[in-house]
């Protein structure tokens, strides 16, 4: 599973023209499934994202979680996160799970989150066209992998 953690001032996600889910000051979650991923990628994601500390303190230094700030997160399947692009100009998306199983590891990942978080996460629609808004703060932009847990 890989994942695209983005700081956010505010977050959305349109689907054809309205607005399904919005968000204040937290974390926008790109997640990218593929179909090798179990409940062990799903808890080491979730983990990893309420627990990071990218959140200002008091003196400015990143010191707090999502936890800590009660923060709120928008997550998104995003298959896209698995393109090759090894050869040709064309991203392949052969390591993305296929779309059953997808939906199926996105939804655990939604259920789980909320355990983590004590509260309901807010989501995409899975599988529709839709149009993300970020206000990325900092920048801060982080990318994991639960298949390589060293980077």
């Amino acid at each position: 599973m890989r994942a695209l953690i983005q700081r956010v001032k505010s977050g959305s996600v349109e689907v054809e023209n309205k607005i399904v889910s919005k968000i204040n000051q937290g974390i926008v979650l790109l997640i990218g499934i593929e179909d090798s991923d179990d409940f062990s990628d799903i808890d080491w994601i979730c983990k990893k994202v309420s627990q990071l500390r990218i959140f200002d303190d008091k003196d400015k230094i990143m010191n707090k979680s999502l936890i800590d700030i009660d923060g709120q997160i928008l997550i998104i399947s995003q298959f896209t996160l698995h393109a090759l692009i090894k050869k040709g100009n064309r991203p392949s998306y052969i390591r993305a799970a296929k779309s059953n199983y997808a939906n199926k590891i996105y939804n655990q990942f939604l259920t789980h989150m909320e355990n983590k978080l004590n509260k309901k996460p807010l989501a995409g629609i899975f599988g529709a066209n839709m149009l993300v808004k970020i206000e990325n703060d900092g920048p801060v932009t982080i990318f994991m992998d639960s298949k390589n847990k060293s980077f």
